[in-house]
């Protein structure tokens, strides 16, 4: 396995996280457990072992795999390291959408895109024609893109199928509570829901990061293609920026954080019909906030 693959260095920092929790003198487990439970091969997993012998994190022999030590923050790969060329596109497309107030209309040329990204053509080529299937930008004759609006029943439509999804992946995360790896992945939320809403007037803008997480928290549990697939376009639309009226942004992102920390807590404390009422509130809550924000053609 390369050094150099995205996946790889994806695997390898998880495993930096998971030695972390184990502590030294601790023992890693079976090369199968460990592969299966990062959805990877084992020839990725031997790769990784092998890394982490060569940088005396674990020492590795047949069987034994001991921690020697915990892990730097120097061990680790740079996040932008760990994403396929794919990701780093939607990525880049996002804040190029998002941080440009671009209007619906707006052209956009592939070479451009390139530039303004520094990922190959093929790259952006490939992300934007997948990316055309949801029918919000759309491929002209003149080989031009155009960045489409979305209308008010197509919004609608999304979020019924939203919640569906959340609400499932609710159901199956709060089936394997508590695992700590979960509940050191909600502490972290909690901890960030509550630096910003001490200082909402700096942080409102930090928001949007942290809602995506919060949602992707319950979604990437359920390990499913189509519903990862369908949080590309939910990614996109429940961040467009350019299309929400921005006078009350601030306050749109104090609610929405809040109802966030009631599910969390709710979680953190077990409760879990507290728990489940809260994140429908909340689901109702943001589905009036965007039907109520957007500017509809």
């Amino acid at each position: 396995m390369s050094r150099t693959n995205s996946v790889y260095k994806e695997t390898y920092n998880r495993c930096l996280d998971f030695i972390k929790e184990l502590g030294p003198r601790s023992n890693l487990p079976p090369e199968t457990t460990l592969a299966e439970k990062w959805h990877i091969s084992r020839t990725t997993v031997r790769s990784v072992l092998e890394h982490l012998d060569e940088a005396q994190i674990i020492h590795w022999e047949g069987r034994d795999k001991q921690v020697l030590r915990k892990p730097r923050k120097s061990d680790y790969f740079a996040v932008e390291e760990t994403r396929s060329a794919g990701k780093r596109v939607e990525t880049a497309f996002m804040e190029y959408v998002l941080g440009g107030d671009l209007a619906p209309g707006t052209i956009l040329r592939e070479a451009e895109l390139v530039r303004e990204f520094g990922i190959s053509t093929s790259a952006v080529r490939e992300f934007l024609i997948r990316f055309s299937r949801f029918g919000l930008i759309e491929k002209k004759p003149n080989r031009h893109w155009v960045l489409n609006g979305f209308t008010r029943e197509f919004a609608i439509e999304l979020f019924d199928v939203r919640e569906m999804f959340e609400l499932r992946a609710f159901n199956s995360f709060f089936d394997a509570w508590p695992s700590p790896e979960a509940q050191a992945q909600l502490a972290k939320l909690e901890q960030e829901h509550l630096e910003i809403l001490d200082d909402m007037d700096a942080n409102y803008l930090r928001f949007p990061n942290l809602d995506e997480r919060f949602h992707r928290m319950f979604t990437n549990k359920l390990h499913n293609r189509f519903v990862d697939d369908f949080y590309e376009l939910v990614a996109m639309i429940f961040h467009f920026h350019y299309r929400w009226r921005k006078t009350d942004e601030r306050e749109r992102n104090e609610v929405a954080a809040e109802e966030h920390l009631k599910v969390i807590q709710s979680i953190l404390a077990s409760d879990r019909t507290k728990a489940e009422d809260a994140l429908k509130a909340h689901l109702q809550s943001a589905r009036r906030t965007l039907l109520n924000s957007v500017v509809w053609e």
